[in-house]
Parts: structure tokens; C-alpha cells; sequence
């Protein structure tokens, strides 16, 4: 009846171990980015080059705002006072503009893919 109970912990800590990594490996990929008073904070975003990305992008001005780029092929509404996922990727080495399309005057940013 040893075994068993051995053969189950032993399972538990594998299983453990996988979701600390995975875990582990999406927070190394996932950044984020503020809009407020119709600007992004930070300006630029420095993601790995080659590699599938994920950006939260959390909207703190009351109004929706969109975050959209041709060349990273995004376009994303964030309603006020709330959050959105982007992916984006993989990425060549290079730098890629993004706009806030509802204040273009003032919401610009780059992902510099490096």
C-alpha cells in the first residue's frame, strides 16, 4: 500500500513542477503597458526578437482607447477603465509604432524587437 501513496507524491511533484515552470516561462514573456491621459506608459516596449508575446494593456483614462499598429498586425478597443491581452509576434529584429487611434496625437509608442 506504500507504493502507491509513493507512486501518487511522486506524481503530485511532477505535476507541480510543470505548472511552476509554465507559469514560470509566460511571465517571462508577458510585459505591460498603461494608457493614461490618452498617452502609453512606457513609451517602448523591449520584447525578444523571434518570439511570441503577450502585452496587457491597461486603459486607467475613463474614455476606450485602441491599440492598434499596421505592422504588427494589431487592433485591439480597451475600454476605460479596463484591461486587454495583445499578442503579438514573433517578431524579425527591428522596431514596430503603435497609436492609440483615438488620440493619435498623443498615444504613440514602439516595440523594439531585439
Amino acid at each position: 500500500m506504500e507504493r502507491p501513496l509513493l507512486k501518487t507524491l511522486s506524481l503530485s511533484g511532477v505535476v507541480v513542477a510543470l505548472v511552476f515552470t509554465a507559469t514560470a516561462a509566460l511571465a517571462d514573456d508577458t510585459l505591460s503597458i498603461k494608457i493614461e491621459n490618452h498617452k502609453f506608459t512606457p513609451t517602448e516596449l523591449h520584447v525578444p526578437a523571434n518570439k511570441r508575446v503577450s502585452v496587457y494593456v491597461e486603459n486607467a483614462d475613463a474614455t476606450p482607447e485602441e491599440f492598434e499598429s499596421t505592422t504588427l498586425k494589431v487592433e485591439k478597443v480597451i475600454p476605460g477603465k479596463s484591461k486587454a491581452l495583445v499578442r503579438m509576434g514573433p517578431l524579425a529584429p527591428g522596431r514596430y509604432d503603435f497609436i492609440g487611434e483615438f488620440h493619435m496625437d498623443t498615444a504613440k509608442g514602439t516595440v523594439v524587437a531585439e
